[in-house]
């Protein structure tokens, strides 16, 4: 029975317990009121939504206090063994009406500050900064509209920690290579989308969730007014690499963002020029390690054996040591119907060219096969 008991309060409470809000404010000095509730965030809007629950939560306490208290009283009071017999009517008008018009102003007391809340949530006018989302599986791209500034988005989490051959750190799971920056007391409008499956961008401290949908653009926007690191995560469960899918932002000054934003650009066009230029093997080997690694390895492993039945073997493999040209395809433009994405959208004619360099000599493969970014380049257009 006592099993039974604590399995019960374990399948309630762990919901909670391991949601994204539990997680960020478990710190030190945390209340477990702080940890099993919402957290007031730090945008307009999450305020907004905390108070509009807390609203609900504490109507919804009160009614229960009443109904219950009533009951029991009638119950205790008027027990049949005190000699109490029960009423026996129908068709009161007056209860009628009471238990219409009660419960009607109540909804109207709730729908005030919900309608009020849900205004300002969808109003996205007026943003001094507009940013395109897409999810992929299982990384989120970032774009900066009308700043030529975009980068994927990957879980920093080693592979090491991931199978406990290594120790996880603070922030196992919820780290990434390239956070999302933003400035501080800024309006930022997010343009949420997906290229896959269905994912959704969910930033609890901003009082933001969004599903992105393939061929489909949600939005929403959030302004924050503290700078620092918030953590939050994909909450659609969009495959079997879901949980390594986390949503990092920074938020800095204004000045610290402009700055950041003028060395992003100068990167995105010495990488164009890159683009342009000859490397050599031993360049294109050390280049394609650490982007295969970072954008391969999690599906088809460090040592390119792969997933049997799953993800097919690049050590030996036909597509890395035959025709280049189907090689080039495949990584440029996905495998429709598998979990083979098209990653000329996602990855600079740099990163592709070095990849399928690296893939094609690594593990002993030594085809002797050579990728230039121009090759890339000249893929993509058709030459």
């Amino acid at each position: 029975m006592q099993s039974n008991v604590k399995r019960f309060f374990l399948c309630v409470l762990a919901p909670f317990l391991l949601s994204a809000p539990a997680v960020s404010m478990a710190a030190e000095g945390s209340s477990w009121w702080d940890v099993l509730n919402m957290t007031p965030g730090v945008t307009e809007v999450s305020r907004q939504i905390y108070d509009l629950h807390m609203i609900i939560f504490w109507i919804c306490v009160v009614i229960g206090i009443l109904v219950f208290g009533v009951m029991f009283y009638s119950m205790i009071v008027h027990r049949k063994s005190k000699g109490y017999k029960a009423a026996n009517f129908h068709e009161s008008t007056a209860v009628e009406i009471a238990w219409t018009v009660v419960p009607a102003l109540i909804l109207i007391v709730m729908a005030i500050p919900a309608t009020t809340a849900l205004i300002n949530l969808y109003d996205t006018s007026d943003a001094e900064l507009d940013i395109k989302i897409t999810g992929y599986q299982w990384k989120w791209q970032y774009e900066y509209l009308g700043e030529d500034v975009q980068f994927m988005s990957e879980l920093a989490s080693t592979e090491a920690q991931i199978y406990n051959t290594d120790d996880k750190g603070e922030f196992y799971l919820q780290e990434v290579n390239e956070p999302l920056v933003i400035p501080v007391d800024t309006k930022v409008r997010f343009l949420i989308t997906a290229k896959d499956v269905i994912h959704s961008w969910w930033m609890t401290d901003f009082g933001v969730k969004k599903d992105a949908i393939p061929g489909f653009i949600n939005e929403t926007w959030a302004r924050v007014e503290e700078t620092g690191i918030y953590r939050g995560q994909c909450t659609e469960l969009c495959g079997q690499g879901h949980a390594f899918m986390p949503v990092v932002v920074r938020v800095v000054e204004k000045e610290e963002f402009a700055d950041w934003l003028s060395d992003r650009k100068a990167k995105a066009a010495a990488l164009r020029e890159m683009a342009s230029q000859q490397f050599s093997k031993d360049e294109l080997m050390a280049m394609g390690e650490e982007a295969y690694n970072r954008a391969c390895a999690s599906c088809h492993q460090t040592n390119g054996e792969g997933i049997a039945g799953v993800f097919p073997a690049m050590k030996g493999g036909p597509i890395t040591t035959g025709d280049i040209t189907a090689h080039l395809d495949i990584v440029v433009n996905g495998k429709a119907g598998t979990a083979m994405q098209a990653f000329g959208e996602q990855l600079s004619e740099v990163d592709l060219a070095a990849i399928i360099t690296y893939e094609r000599n690594a593990w002993g493969n030594n085809t002797g096969d050579v990728v230039q970014p121009i090759d890339v380049l000249k893929f993509k257009q058709g030459q």
